[in-house]
């Protein structure tokens, strides 16, 4: 959000930093859509409004963390693991949502999270020899993009490449979303769906399977034509690749069919600069 209402007059984001100085937080910003206040962000090349986080958000989030870490819970008792919640570990830095047992963690994620802190946790799973799986709770949900917070929730195996856990508590369900996929240009990501109840058995049949990989299928010209409006529309990304196709006398007509054809793995640039670099 790059404009906000400051006693009853539009303001821009940007004019507000090069002229505000230590009181900004103090200023009652208004969103002029829904009238909530919003504060100022100031970032070393850009400046914008954010809403305040929703306490109603804040509380929906706890109960689903909570919810979420009981029915899993159970079902963990069920299926003869002596799993615990909120253990302390790595000398009472780190504190796992789920303790399997001494080798394997669940960490359920409601509420956002930096890449700096999950990294943070990450290693210091890694460092006492526990595997730590993350699920994701709605905010985190997975849908056709991928956003640059998602990345980290990602995990990969030989059965079901690159796969993504999400946790419906109410219903009882670990949905698994895997051979996740994106586009060849496009940020569109493609991926197959099973659902496992929350149970015992649910959890068995998580743990031994064994799906049938699609081959995922794209049409080369819109590939191709997503390609021509960004440089048209000289987008960030458009005017990344034209540089580069500039730099080594090419024209996009010149590139190999495969860059419009084949899908690329999660967290990989686009195919075109991918060709361009390894030129």
């Amino acid at each position: 959000m790059y404009a906000a209402l400051l006693n009853n007059q539009l303001v821009l984001a940007v004019t507000e930093a090069q002229s505000q100085s230590k009181m900004l937080a103090k200023n009652n910003y208004i969103c002029p859509q829904c009238k909530q206040r919003v504060k100022l962000i100031i970032k070393e090349k850009s400046a914008y409004f954010k809403h305040f986080p929703s306490n109603n958000n804040l509380s929906g989030e706890k109960e689903e963390h909570a919810l979420s870490k009981a029915i899993l819970k159970n079902a963990l008792l069920e299926a003869k693991f002596n799993a615990q919640t909120e253990t302390s570990l790595a000398n009472g830095q780190l504190r796992a949502d789920i303790l399997v047992n001494s080798k394997l963690a669940f960490e359920i994620q409601c509420a956002p999270l930096s890449k700096l802190e999950f990294i943070k946790r990450h290693n210091l799973y890694k460092n006492i020899g526990v595997a730590d799986i993350w699920i994701v709770g709605k905010r985190h949900y997975l849908l056709q993009e991928i956003k640059k917070s998602q990345l980290i929730f990602f995990r990969k195996n030989k059965l079901w490449h690159d796969y993504y856990l999400e946790i419906l508590p109410k219903q009882k369900i670990l949905r698994l979303k895997y051979n996740v996929q994106l586009e060849p240009i496009t940020s569109k990501v493609h991926y197959q769906i099973e659902n496992f109840v929350i149970s015992s058995y649910g959890l068995a049949k998580l743990w031994h399977f064994k799906p049938i990989l699609k081959q995922y299928c794209v049409d080369p010209r819109t590939q191709k034509n997503y390609l021509q409006l960004q440089l048209t529309q000289k987008t960030i990304k458009g005017m990344k690749i034209a540089n580069q196709l500039y730099q080594r006398n090419l024209t996009i007509d010149e590139l190999p069919p495969t860059i419009f054809s084949n899908f690329r793995r999660v967290n990989s640039c686009n195919n075109v600069i991918t060709f361009l670099h390894q030129m």
